[in-house]
């Protein structure tokens, strides 16, 4: 396709991370690089932190944080905030606006009724839930501002084929896996398992302390950092008191995140549910570390048979497993990271760039 002027619509804030908006911002430099002009459009307008991306960011309305599908959502539930996200979309004058989660309360909503621009909507959520069940009539109107939808897994298309009669083309969560080779490589003589995520529930990091205590009263000598922020962080320092190879970094850089991976042995993704694909563990197969992750359908799929499995919630499975991994040789890690290759944020957006194309055409045909 010809350059154009792209706008892509997060309606959580970047200054919380998460796996949409690492998308949004991967895709905002793949894009870039590809001649395209960019603007990003998020909540929190309080956040004036500088992202990695030549995109402009523009921020409106004050975050607020919502229950999410057993996680808690940086939006914002300003409708001015939905206006003016409009208003600036507008000025820029876009060929295509590619939105994220577009039935994520509420940015998104007068720019989608508007339906001005050709419009393309990616879904990442697995899991339906009340939001979806009580809100079904405003979903049904939101839907028709959709030129082209598009879901990242078969679990997030059952779901919002489900929870709102949207039927979806699945494609895949990207990522550009060069950038996690671009550190050097290192291991030392204590092996590293490494986790990061936000700390609530869902993700299991509770799972991992106890299965650290685990390990250390098997007399491993593991050394398990945890990255990451959120509500249940007191309970888990709480938790590893007197474990002493367990260490918190709190929240940390993407470029930190990176280095991290590059470190660690093993990676582990040990989340109880929820995970419509699992993309931070593709991201350990780049980066040639070893992976282990919970038996849940979005871990699972994604794995594709590269990374050892653990029943979620249970320590017991979950030391046995990581047990497993530091035994996997050389060889597998570079299949796996071959592997994770399938996943380019190069390939996926060859598949929007036509995608694009397509919603104009839908666009011009309903006018």
């Amino acid at each position: 396709m010809s350059a154009r002027r792209v706008v892509l619509l997060s309606p959580y804030a970047l200054s919380i991370f998460g796996g949409v908006q690492e998308q949004v911002l991967a895709m905002s430099r793949e894009l870039s690089r590809r001649g395209h002009e960019v603007l990003v459009v998020c909540p929190d307008q309080s956040d004036h932190s500088d992202y990695d991306t030549p995109a402009r960011v523009v921020r409106c309305g004050l975050l607020a944080s919502v229950p999410a599908n057993g996680s808690r959502a940086p939006v914002t539930l300003s409708l001015a905030a939905s206006r003016r996200a409009a208003t600036e979309i507008a000025a820029f004058a876009p060929d295509v606006l590619h939105v994220h989660e577009p039935f994520a309360p509420v940015l998104p909503y007068s720019t989608i009724r508007r339906h001005a621009t050709p419009t393309v909507a990616t879904f990442h959520r697995g899991g339906g839930g009340p939001a979806y069940s009580l809100t079904r009539p405003l979903l049904h109107r939101l839907a028709r501002g959709l030129d082209v939808t598009v879901a990242v897994s078969p679990a997030a298309a059952a779901t919002v084929s489900e929870g709102a009669g949207v039927e979806c083309t699945v494609l895949f969560n990207g990522f550009e896996t060069e950038r996690f080779r671009e550190m050097p490589k290192e291991r030392g003589d204590v092996p590293v398992i490494f986790f990061v995520g936000r700390l609530e529930e869902r993700k299991g990091a509770g799972t991992l302390v106890d299965a650290a205590r685990l390990a250390e009263n098997a007399g491993e000598n593991w050394r398990v950092v945890i990255a990451g922020d959120g509500p249940q962080r007191s309970a888990l320092t709480q938790a590893a008191v007197g474990l002493t190879h367990v260490e918190f970094l709190g929240r940390i850089s993407d470029e930190d995140k990176r280095r991290w991976q590059r470190r660690a042995d093993v990676c582990v993704a040990p989340s109880l549910r929820g995970e419509s694909f699992g993309l931070v563990l593709l991201e350990a197969m780049a980066s040639e570390s070893r992976v282990v992750a919970s038996d849940i359908d979005g871990y699972r799929d994604a794995a594709g048979g590269h990374a050892v499995l653990a029943a979620p919630g249970d320590p017991t499975s979950l030391y046995a497993a990581l047990r497993e991994a530091m035994s996997v040789d050389e060889d597998a890690v570079r299949r796996a990271r071959e592997y994770a290759e399938r996943w380019s944020m190069r390939v996926l957006m060859d598949e929007y760039e036509n995608l694009y194309d397509q919603a104009t055409l839908e666009n011009q045909r309903a006018r």
